[in-house]
């Protein structure tokens, strides 16, 4: 908790959430990603169509931070329950989706996401177990690839933030430049990783993500410390705006548990 008052993970959900424009079609995931941006439809984007990859539309949790995203909590209120292949297969792949929030074990300097596994070294031709076993995709791949933006939200430890990720289950902007663009993609990849010590958006010509800003509890150079490549900075580099009184509130509101207040 920062002297504040408000935690790391509130920090990066309200950072997340400011992401989110009103009137949006927007796709979150589960759990924090999924509360940023249900956050940001409470407190300045109340028009925001949101929907979660299991198909369920124009719902805002009731009782706390839903375990899944088709839990009680997230459908209870729903405009209307479908399934993955109308939210993923039909919004997300076509393009019609705005934004996606998804999140990370893994990513690096360009923005790629890895929730299938870490290897010790190169896994080569042949696949073998890894050495520690992660989720798996999800849907993050589909919105990776669809959605026209992506906000990536992620622990900030070295472990984490690779040069190269192990195992590249979402793409971001694969090998930087235009290497993305030859791939065809509907979506327009990652705009922003947001994580719990600051944000980093890519480069506009090279890809590779950037510092941008830091919050008022960390630094550019602990940011640095924790990340695993040379991460450079953007001249307008900036400490970012504490959450006001409303912001809080509104995030507090929506998760009525408390999760986003235990420091992980």
């Amino acid at each position: 908790m920062s002297a504040a008052g408000y935690s790391r993970q509130e920090m990066m959900a309200i950072a997340t959430g400011r992401e989110i424009k009103d009137g949006e079609l927007a796709i979150f995931g589960v759990g924090l990603s999924m509360l940023a941006g249900y956050f940001a439809k409470e407190h300045h984007a109340p028009n925001v169509r949101a929907m979660t990859e299991g198909g369920v539309f124009g719902a805002t949790p009731v009782g706390g931070l839903p375990w899944g995203i088709e839990c009680n909590r997230i459908s209870a209120n729903a405009t209307s329950f479908t399934n993955a292949l109308d939210a993923l297969g039909f919004l997300v792949a076509s393009g019609r989706c705005d934004v996606g929030i998804i999140g990370a074990a893994q990513v690096d300097r360009f923005g790629n996401v890895n929730t299938t596994g870490i290897w010790e070294g190169e896994i080569g031709a042949d696949y073998r177990p890894p050495k520690t076993r992660l989720p798996g995709a999800g849907g993050a791949n589909d919105i990776a690839c669809g959605a026209k933006r992506t906000v990536i939200m992620v622990t900030h430890e070295p472990k984490r933030f690779a040069e190269r990720v192990t195992y590249l289950t979402s793409p971001g902007y694969l090998d930087g430049g235009d290497s993305r663009d030859r791939f065809g993609f509907q979506g327009g990849g990652p705009s922003a990783i947001v994580t719990t010590l600051g944000i980093l958006r890519p480069h506009p010509d090279t890809r590779e993500f950037w510092l941008d800003s830091w919050y008022p509890f960390s630094s550019a150079d602990e940011i640095r410390a924790n990340t695993g490549w040379d991460l450079k900075a953007f001249d307008h580099a900036r400490e970012v705006t504490e959450p006001s009184l409303a912001e809080l509130a509104a995030l507090r509101r929506v998760d009525q548990t408390g999760a986003l207040r235990k420091e992980k």
